[in-house]
């Protein structure tokens, strides 16, 4: 079972209430809704994988990709 980073709270609730946090969260319940569901009940038993392989596939969407760069920055700056 692959495992991430710990995260802390405030660091997961500062993406979680962000703008762009917001509109991918939006953005993956409309394209991947099932998916997303099933990643999420997985990362909160300590397996990211599936996380991971829905994200992955967000890849291809330029409005998912310009969102997390959006995050990114956000983090980063």
């Amino acid at each position: 079972m692959e495992r991430l980073p710990n995260f802390s709270a405030e660091q997961i609730k500062k993406v979680a209430e962000s703008d762009a946090g917001k509109q991918l969260f939006a953005l993956l319940q409309q394209t991947q809704a099932e998916q997303l569901k099933v990643a999420m009940d997985r990362a909160a038993a300590g397996d990211y994988s599936m996380a991971k392989q829905t994200l992955t596939s967000m890849m291809n969407n330029p409005q998912a990709m310009a969102l997390l760069k959006q995050l990114r920055s956000n983090q980063d700056g």
